[in-house]
């Protein structure tokens, strides 16, 4: 699938060093509950941007080359791997990294993933989905996901399975971006 060109964005890590002790403990605590939420990142990104984010897709292939850690969680010899960023104002929000598995999904849903112009949380929007939290974020999907963005940050990123009646269907891994923090509103 062809690549669209990434437009001007900014993309820093949740913390900044230059932060002062008060802004950063707020960050802190901001973090931890977009680490510990379990619903939808694409709608809090939305509330922070107060509006529609953009998908930019970074890159999105089938592959049966994965590391161990899919075949651990996900059915199947193929998968999509996808990469993207939620981003809105200019800046990123959230880098991601997913591995859908192929067996058992379904053709609307691949359409849609195919199209690579929707985030993954709308498509999910109409399904019964849960999520299972992985304790850690695997190293190789972390250096997977910061090799393709160039900016890594373990200590803003987790992992986790959405799992359907049908059983696991993806594995992704996100990386919340200093586009998170609750600054000031921006602009329009």
């Amino acid at each position: 699938m062809p690549v669209t060109p990434l437009p001007a964005l900014q993309r820093h890590t949740f913390h900044a060093p230059a932060d002062a002790p008060a802004v950063a403990a707020l960050a802190q605590r901001e973090l931890r509950l977009l680490l510990a939420q379990d619903g939808s990142a694409t709608r809090l990104c939305e509330v922070v941007a107060a509006g529609p984010v953009s998908l930019q897709l970074l890159d999105q292939k089938t592959v049966e080359q994965v590391p161990p850690e899919v075949r651990r969680h996900l059915p199947g010899t193929a998968f999509i791997e996808r990469i993207t960023c939620l981003h809105a104002h200019g800046e990123v929000m959230m880098d991601n990294l997913s591995y859908i598995a192929l067996d058992g999904l379904a053709p609307a849903l691949r359409r849609a993933l195919d199209g690579g112009r929707i985030p993954i949380g709308h498509l999910l929007a109409h399904l019964w989905v849960r999520r299972t939290f992985l304790d850690r974020t695997p190293p190789a999907l972390g250096a997977r996901l910061w090799g393709a963005v160039g900016l890594p940050d373990a200590e803003a990123t987790r992992t986790y399975c959405i799992v359907t009646p049908e059983g696991p269907r993806m594995l992704i891994t996100e990386t919340f971006r200093r586009g998170m923090r609750l600054d000031p509103p921006r602009p329009a």
